[in-house]
C-alpha cells in the first residue's frame, strides 16, 4: 500500500519557509496598539537572526532623552539632561528665562515633519552654541550637579532597570549617544543605580577649571542632526562595539537613525523608534523610517520584549 503524504511534493523552498514562519520570533508585545510597523515580517526576520546569532553578537545603540527617559509623567514634560541644568543652583533667572525662549522658539523646528534635516541642521547648530554659551556664562559648579539632578524631576522609562541589567548580564554594550549633557547624563543613570561597566556614552561633556568651574564645553558639538558625524569619528575608538555586527538601535528623531553609522560591516539592524509628541503630524514619516515605532509609549516593555528573546538561549534555533 503507498501512502501519499501531501506535503514531501512542496518545493523544499516553501518547506523552508513554513519551517522558518513557525520558529520565527514571538514576541506578543508586538502586537501591542501602541507599535507601530512598516514591514511585520521583515521585522520578525531580523529578530530571529540576531537570535541566532546570539548576545556576542549584539551591540545596543540609544538615544537618551526622550528615549531612555520619559517624554511626559502625569501630563508634565521630564526634564532634558540640559533642561535639568535650569536649576537655582546653577543659572540665574535670566538665563533661565533665556533658555526657555531658546527652546520655545527651535523646539517646534526641531519636530517640524514638513522640513528636511538639512534645513534644521544649521538652526540646530544655532540652538545648541547659544544655550551652551549661556551656560558657560553662569560658571556651573561640578559639585552641585548630582544635587541638581537628585532635585529633578527626571525620570528614566518604566523598565529601564531590566534593560540596564539585561544588557550588563549578558555582556552586551550599550552605547547612549546624546545631544544632552554628558555629566548630567552619567548623573541621572548613577543616581538610579544603572551606571554598569558595559555602558558607553557620546556626548556633550563640560569642560571644568581646576577649581571646578565649567569654563567651555569638550570637542565638537553633537546635536539631533550630526550624529552620523560623530558615530563615524567615534567607532574606531570603541574597540568594546567591533565583532558585533547585529545592531539594536533606540531613538526619538530621525537624526538618531544615523547613530549606527559608524558599525563596520553590519549585518542586521533593527530601528525601535519612540514617537512621543505631534503623533498625527509625524506619525507616517517615523513608520516609513523606522522598523518599529512606539506611540506615546512611556516604557521599555517592547525594547525589554526584542531584547529577552534575542538574547535567551531558546530550543527553537535551527542548526548551522
Amino acid at each position: 500500500m503507498v501512502y501519499h503524504i501531501p506535503w514531501i511534493y512542496t518545493p523544499v523552498r516553501s518547506v523552508l519557509a513554513i519551517w522558518h514562519q513557525l520558529t520565527k520570533a514571538e514576541i506578543p508585545e508586538l502586537a501591542k496598539c501602541s507599535v507601530l510597523m512598516r514591514d511585520r515580517s521583515r521585522v520578525e526576520d531580523t529578530i530571529y537572526a540576531m537570535q541566532r546569532a546570539g548576545a556576542g553578537r549584539l551591540q545596543v545603540i540609544s538615544d537618551f532623552d526622550m528615549t531612555l527617559t520619559r517624554f511626559a509623567h502625569n501630563g508634565k514634560r521630564v526634564p532634558t539632561t540640559h533642561n535639568i541644568l535650569d536649576h537655582r543652583l546653577l543659572i540665574d533667572e535670566d538665563c533661565s528665562k533665556k533658555i526657555r525662549e531658546l527652546l520655545n522658539t527651535y523646539y517646534p523646528i526641531e519636530i517640524d515633519a514638513g522640513r528636511s534635516a538639512e534645513d534644521k541642521l544649521p538652526l540646530m547648530v544655532e540652538w545648541w552654541t547659544q544655550v551652551h554659551e549661556l551656560l558657560i556664562q553662569q560658571r556651573i559648579r561640578k559639585e552641585l550637579l548630582a544635587q541638581a539632578v537628585k532635585e529633578s524631576s527626571t525620570m528614566l522609562r518604566e523598565g529601564y532597570k531590566v534593560f540596564f541589567d539585561r544588557l550588563t548580564e549578558q555582556q552586551v554594550p550599550l552605547l547612549i549617544f546624546s545631544a544632552g549633557v554628558g555629566d548630567v547624563l552619567e548623573e541621572v543613570i548613577r543616581q538610579n543605580n544603572v551606571f554598569h561597566p558595559n555602558v558607553h556614552i557620546i556626548s556633550n561633556y563640560m569642560d571644568f577649571d581646576q577649581a571646578g568651574v565649567l569654563r567651555a564645553f569638550q570637542g565638537q558639538l553633537i546635536h539631533t542632526f550630526n550624529k552620523r558625524e560623530g558615530a563615524l569619528s567615534h567607532a574606531s575608538g570603541l574597540r568594546v562595539l567591533q565583532g558585533r555586527p547585529n545592531v539594536l538601535l533606540l531613538g526619538d528623531s530621525l537624526g538618531d537613525l544615523t547613530m549606527a553609522d559608524g558599525v563596520s560591516e553590519h549585518q542586521n539592524i533593527l530601528t525601535i523608534g519612540f514617537l512621543n509628541d505631534q503623533m498625527d503630524e509625524r506619525k507616517e514619516l517615523y513608520v516609513k523610517s523606522f522598523d518599529v515605532v512606539l506611540v506615546k509609549d512611556e516604557t521599555m516593555e517592547v525594547p525589554n520584549a526584542i531584547l529577552k528573546y534575542i538574547t535567551s538561549s531558546t530550543d527553537n534555533k535551527l542548526d548551522a
